[in-house]
């Protein structure tokens, strides 16, 4: 079928959606609702319209002559824009997806399909959308598609009695009382904001928005009270605990120019409190410790996994060089495979054009940042004396999917979208690109994959060799899986032997052509391109980081292929 995707935003499941029913064989085109919705559907005259993510209605004159599918997150009956907020904060365990039929009223139409789905205690919202709501989001999108092609399926009514409509959750709901709220609640009211809106707070003389929320096991003081820091979190106390903050956005000015997420030190900049102490943790914390880390390592027999997990994926300078830290530590154990990845959301985006955009010189930072995550690709592609493998539980892009082939293998949970390119950021990439993805896909591949800038489902990436594993597991049971999978590759009778041959042909491969040329190449170029105020890539970053909405939909997402590269 011809169907169009209407949606707010490229985000996350739009591109799922997007890859996995071309994966199925349809032709799959997107429209951006940022223009007249009306003129755009007659122009592209689909068979079906898919809503995976709309925050605005369908207009009568569409949804009434057209097929139309609104994607919910919320079991049949739910109705309203706040619906996974109000079910994060209210500690719900299980949840839903349903697909209705466009009518007048929101979220009111018959149900073409619904498919339950759990909410992880400890999971923030977009952690969860774009894990288990995901999951249960195509299940139900596909299921939805199959009986609408079928011609014999009929949609069915929401029952009246389960029909129950959520107001919009606004900051009154969400407000943090540091004075009477237990920590379990704080929680609750931080993971159901964690990405937007934010919780609003106001200390330390300004207005912030607090993103992120993790529980602290062992600090505790007079509620509200800033305690640490940790790696550019904050830790606060609460009546009966902590919790750690990641990142905090200053609350815009009346007038004044738009602001971004930071991580909460970063943000706070001198209002940071003098002798605020630098609480540190081991890389391998014991198993009953409950607190914040972004970096932690754990050996599993002969295999050793350093698992990160950075908001939004993003990795600045000085945490890829955390990273790189803990990692040449993890070379010094006795292990014959070394995971790198393994958590249950992003493996990486890449640079962190946040951190960037707020720098004092922008393209300063911008270098010191690629040469840092170069720095960790190189440190995996010259590691010979065991075998590697990136573990992607969550989706991987630019840098960060190029992060992942310096490893020998790549292994990645069902459901896994890739973006292996950087054109629309404007940038020729770095990552040392140039080598591993030719070598992985073959140079023809990898121009198209990374010229087309379209997204990659995992079966696709599996089929294409961008990817050497899928595995189907559960968010909550892969990184399980991961460390199980690799305890079995330590000590298959194999393995020693690969690891003789990977270092054999790594001596070959450099002979022919060093890495540190591949890495000159890229890094010139890069330069270039950080060097120069005119270069799209500043304007391209600036707008990705104040979220700035298109004029239209960019021309790439019109020229669908069933499958990119």
């Amino acid at each position: 079928m011809d169907i169009l995707l209407v949606a707010s935003a490229f985000n996350s499941l739009t591109q799922r959606v997007f890859a996995e029913l071309g994966d199925r064989g349809h032709r799959v085109r997107v429209e951006l609702a940022v223009g007249p919705l009306t003129e755009a559907v007659r122009a592209h005259d689909p068979d079906l319209i898919v809503a995976p993510m709309l925050k605005t209605a369908i207009p009568p004159e569409v949804w009434s002559r057209r097929p139309c599918m609104i994607v919910h997150p919320g079991p049949v009956g739910d109705r309203g824009p706040s619906s996974l907020d109000w079910a994060i904060t209210e500690g719900a365990a299980e949840w839903g997806v349903t697909v209705l039929r466009a009518v007048g009223e929101m979220d009111a139409g018959e149900v073409w399909a619904s498919v339950p789905c759990p909410l992880p205690p400890d999971a923030g919202k977009s952690d969860t959308y774009r894990n288990e709501v995901a999951d249960a989001a195509l299940e139900a999108v596909t299921l939805a598609v199959d009986r609408f092609a079928s011609g014999t399926y009929t949609p069915v009514p929401q029952p009246p009695d389960a029909v129950r409509t959520r107001p919009y959750c606004g900051q009154a709901d969400r407000r943090i009382d540091w004075s009477h709220d237990d920590t379990a609640t704080v929680l609750r009211k931080l993971r159901a904001a964690d990405s937007h809106p934010g919780v609003l707070d106001a200390f330390l003389g300004g207005e912030w928005y607090l993103h992120g929320g993790h529980v602290e096991d062992c600090l505790r003081g007079v509620p509200g009270e800033l305690l640490a820091v940790r790696a550019g979190a904050l830790c606060r106390a609460t009546v009966d605990g902590a919790v750690w903050i990641p990142q905090l956005r200053p609350r815009r000015a009346p007038g004044g120019p738009a602001t971004f997420k930071l991580p909460a030190v970063l943000a706070l900049g001198d209002r940071l409190p003098r002798g605020v102490p630098d609480s540190h943790v081991p890389l391998a914390l014991p198993a009953h410790r409950r607190t914040w880390s972004e970096i932690r390592y754990r050996e599993y027999g002969a295999a050793g996994v350093l698992t990160f997990s950075f908001p939004g994926g993003a990795m600045s300078t000085g945490q890829c060089r955390r990273l790189l830290a803990a990692y040449r530590h993890a070379l010094t154990r006795p292990t014959s495979v070394l995971v790198l990845g393994g958590g249950r959301d992003f493996f990486s985006n890449g640079i962190h054009l946040n951190v960037i955009e707020a720098a004092d010189d922008p393209a300063e930072e911008s270098w010191r940042n690629i040469n840092a995550i170069d720095d960790l690709a190189e440190a995996v592609l010259t590691t010979t004396d065991r075998l590697t493998v990136a573990a992607l539980g969550g989706n991987a892009a630019a840098g960060g999917a190029m992060l992942a082939l310096a490893a020998d293998e790549v292994w990645c949970r069902a459901g896994v979208v890739l973006n292996p390119h950087y054109r629309l950021m404007g940038l020729y990439g770095s990552e040392l690109w140039t080598y591993t993805l030719p070598r992985k896909v073959g140079a023809e591949r990898a121009r198209r994959l990374t010229e087309d800038a379209l997204p990659v489902s995992s079966a696709r990436a599996h089929d294409i060799g961008l990817v050497d594993r899928v595995l189907h597991t559960t968010p909550e049971s892969f990184p399980g899986t991961v460390a199980h999978l690799a305890s079995g590759l330590a000590t298959a009778p194999l393995t020693q032997r690969r690891v003789g041959e990977k270092k054999a042909l790594r001596e070959r491969d450099e002979a022919r052509r060093p890495l540190s040329a591949y890495r000159a190449d890229e890094l010139r170029r890069m330069r270039e391109t950080f060097a120069d105020p005119q270069d799209p890539y500043h304007a391209l970053r600036r707008a990705f980081v104040h979220k700035d909405r298109p004029d239209a939909t960019p021309e790439h997402l019109n020229a669908r292929r069933n499958h990119p590269g």
